[in-house]
């Protein structure tokens, strides 16, 4: 039988990966979260200083990797788990603009098939349904005005030390929707037959059901 593949795309703050990890868990598939994979491929340019001219042979060393423990999925460069470490503003910018070099989409994109061939899979990103999987069994654009982006970002941040002004979270997110849509390489688009859903008036609860009711009608009500 084949594998059911669902392909989640979307600008950065949209909820995708909290949405989607919620789904797969009541759909009993697998998560595959693409932007924390080119968030360690960042994370490796920049904790060894590589230039672009050597990104291509560097990737030889990277060795990263997704794996899943006790049912959560953490990210993996060679043997250290980097799950934590990623999501900083820093590692966030590098991996917008790492995520346009050709050499390191070129790495990822076999990964990423690979795994949503063997499985049922969730898979969230930028590119996912018109580059990754184009013929993923369900498509969806999940998005949200910047500022409420902005607002979720700065209420998930603001107990944190050195927390940013959510002037600052609303520009960097506005940088990241521009250098993510004007990229030269699979630039943030919604596809075709992608079903756009806007979840800036919905909580998580009614983004994840409305996410599943979606499912359900593309592949006739076969999920619970």
């Amino acid at each position: 039988m084949k594998n059911i593949n669902i392909a989640i795309d979307g600008p950065a703050g949209a909820g995708k990966s909290t949405i989607a990890k919620m789904v797969s868990a009541r759909l009993g598939y697998i998560y595959v979260d693409t932007g924390a994979l080119y968030r360690t491929i960042a994370l490796y340019l920049t904790e060894n200083d590589i230039a672009d001219e050597d990104i291509e042979s560097a990737l030889e060393n990277a060795d990263v990797s997704l794996r899943f423990i006790d049912g959560v999925q953490r990210v993996f460069l060679r043997d250290r788990d980097v799950s934590d470490f990623i999501r900083t503003p820093e590692i966030s910018m590098a991996a917008s603009r790492t995520s346009a070099i050709p050499a390191v989409r070129k790495y990822l994109f076999g990964t990423q098939q690979k795994i949503a061939a063997e499985n049922n899979v969730i898979m969230d990103g930028r590119d996912i349904g018109t580059v990754v999987l184009p013929n993923a069994d369900v498509k969806i654009f999940l998005t949200a005005s910047a500022e409420e982006r902005a607002n979720r970002r700065y209420k998930e941040l603001s107990e944190k030390p050195g927390c940013p002004t959510y002037q600052e979270i609303l520009d960097d997110i506005i940088r990241r929707d521009y250098q993510d849509m004007h990229r030269e390489t699979a630039p943030l688009k919604q596809a075709e037959d992608a079903v756009l859903l806007d979840t800036t008036t919905l909580d998580l609860e009614q983004s994840a059901q409305a996410i599943i009711d979606i499912i359900n009608e593309k592949l006739g009500g076969g999920n619970e």
